[in-house]
């Protein structure tokens, strides 16, 4: 250390708590950085505190071969603080210059956790997470070398999958404790072209391999996935998920069939469910069941249904209008007469297949499968979010109705989950977002672990974040959705906030339930045939090329017209 950078220090503290010869020693005869403090404490507050830096110090450092060591006091970085015969770690969130001094940089850390200190090499063992002892103004400040982050980020014993490496360093691997990070749901945030769907099919993979009887549903609105669960999951599309119209309860029947608003939204809902509790009605398993409601999942024919209206549109007397009645058999009428309707519509779907869909859409038994890939990008746009409602509301009965049973978790992953639970500004009030909110606060006490993906966090319902216990968070370009995810991480990850916007493709921050502490990390890299099908088109290459356009067009215009 400078005599200028040791004066410094001398300032701060007052007599130098190391011993001003043992930091004259070690500078002179190892020049070991990792022994040598970097700064000192200034301020102390509950959650963080103040610190300064010596810049000459800093620089040494930089040289240093030791990655963790290169970035010490650097906004992210880590740094080691000795209290008593115990280390304290914390993250350094901001930094600025001291204009009292040259040489001097003024910074704020956030307090991460502690650990025991190894007699012989001076490293943080037994690490845990929070603080009982804080330091005092004066206290030295020291880099936190690989080694130590070894420890830190080293698994506890707890069922855990790895992803990547910690970043900054070349071989510290990432991981996330399965339990904890299911247990209270979690949320991957990430701007377009971060690498977004490649590192959830990562993370899926890698949950599949530890768990290769588990019970994963994932709702795919892009068609991305198929490619990367070929393999090891159930594709189901519009071609053969087979779904059957009447598991649908009564608010998603309205959602479907009535056309109406305001006032004349309620007559026809009054009729609807009249109609719809007399169809279910006359099945022999409903007579079997004695009372039933307009919601249990009874099997009807959609030709029990028509009639009954017809019937009860005849009863009228002159007086009274039969548009309410009309308008539901028309809609009813054009959704069995349109081919795109019939992958839930049919009139093949009308045997009682519960049992058997439940167990395909669950994996139950997986038959090796652990993962159902729900591909909803041919479901016509007006009943995705109603087909979307429907499985989710499944995962959340079949829970509810099982808890006599031994627990079967369910893992259920929304991809573009802005869609389906939007914040106050965009809701429109549908099932799906109900559902999907109820899922956040109350799927864990049944076993229910709610997986969301989205782009656009800003966009989501705050009630539905604010309820992920792991928060992974790629890179964010715009200000409202890193200044949402700010508000919904927890206190000590700030640092780690500040990065978002400089993270590089395929890096994320990692913070909550899922990890011991708040990590920066660089995704593994996926192979070829386990990637989602979402990569970007090279347009110079594509344009580059030309022939058979007449007849793709040809071909492109005949599916259209007969609608897939």
């Amino acid at each position: 250390m400078t005599d200028h950078g040791r004066q410094d220090f001398e300032r701060f503290t007052g007599p130098n708590p190391a011993g001003t010869e043992e930091v004259a020693s070690a500078y002179a005869t190892s020049q070991d950085n990792a022994r040598l403090p970097i700064g000192v404490v200034l301020e102390i507050s509950g959650s963080g505190s103040q610190i300064a830096l010596d810049l000459q110090r800093l620089n040494d450092c930089m040289k240093d071969a030791d990655p963790s060591i290169a970035l010490a006091g650097q906004v992210g970085s880590q740094i080691k603080i000795r209290v008593g015969d115990a280390w304290l770690l914390a993250n350094v969130r901001d930094q600025r210059k001291d204009r009292r001094t040259d040489g001097g940089i003024i910074a704020h850390i956030d307090f991460l956790g502690e650990g025991g200190e190894e007699k012989l090499t001076g490293r943080i063992n037994g690490f845990k997470r929070g603080v009982t002892r804080y330091p005092i103004p004066g206290a030295m400040i020291y880099p936190a070398t690989t080694r130590d982050l070894e420890q830190i980020y080293a698994s506890d014993g707890r069922a855990s999958i790895t992803i990547g490496k910690v970043f900054p360093t070349k071989d510290i691997r990432a991981g996330l404790y399965i339990d904890a990070m299911l247990g209270k749901h979690f949320a991957l945030l990430g701007s377009t072209g971060t690498g977004k769907s490649t590192s959830a099919a990562l993370i899926l993979h890698r949950i599949c391999e530890a768990a290769p009887k588990g019970h994963i549903v994932m709702i795919d609105p892009h068609g991305e996935y198929a490619a990367a669960f070929r393999t090891t999951g159930q594709i189901l599309d519009v071609s053969n998920l087979q779904m059957p119209y009447w598991l649908m309860n009564f608010e998603e029947h309205c959602e479907v069939l009535l056309t109406s608003s305001g006032n004349e939204r309620q007559v026809d809902a009054d009729i609807l469910a009249k109609c719809l509790l007399a169809a279910r009605s006359k099945n022999r398993l409903a007579q079997t069941m004695g009372k039933i409601t307009v919601d249990s999942p009874i099997p009807y024919l959609l030709s029990d249904f028509g009639n009954i209206l017809q019937d009860e549109m005849g009863k009228l007397d002159k007086a009274t209008s039969s548009a309410p009645y009309m308008r539901i058999k028309g809609k009813l009428d054009e959704i069995k007469a349109d081919p795109r309707y019939q992958f839930m519509f049919s009139g093949m779907l009308v045997g009682d297949t519960m049992v058997d869909f439940i167990g395909k859409i669950f994996r139950m038994p997986g038959h090796g499968r652990p993962i159902s890939i729900i591909d909803v990008s041919g479901v016509p746009s007006d009943i995705t979010s109603t087909v979307v409602a429907v499985l989710s509301r499944l995962v959340f009965d079949f829970a509810i109705w099982s808890r006599d049973e031994k627990t079967r978790p369910v893992l259920l992953v929304c991809e573009e989950a802005h869609r389906y639970v939007p914040n106050e500004k965009n809701a429109d009030g549908s099932s799906v977002g109900k559902i999907l909110s109820r899922i956040a606060k109350e799927g864990r006490k049944y076993g229910i672990s709610l997986g969301l993906i989205t782009q656009r966090p800003s966009d989501l319902a705050e009630g539905v974040l604010s309820q992920c216990g792991t928060i992974i968070s790629m890179r964010l370009n715009n200000d409202r959705d890193q200044a949402f995810v700010r508000a919904a991480m927890p206190e000590g990850a700030r640092g780690f906030l500040d990065s978002i916007p400089a993270l590089r493709n395929r890096e994320c921050i990692i913070c909550g339930e899922g990890v011991a502490i708040p990590i920066r990390v660089t995704f593994d890299n996926l192979e070829e045939h386990k990637r989602p099908a979402s990569e970007d088109p090279s347009f110079v290459e594509l344009w580059s090329k030309d022939g058979g356009e007449e007849e793709l067009v040809e071909r492109v215009v005949m599916r259209w017209r007969s609608q897939g």
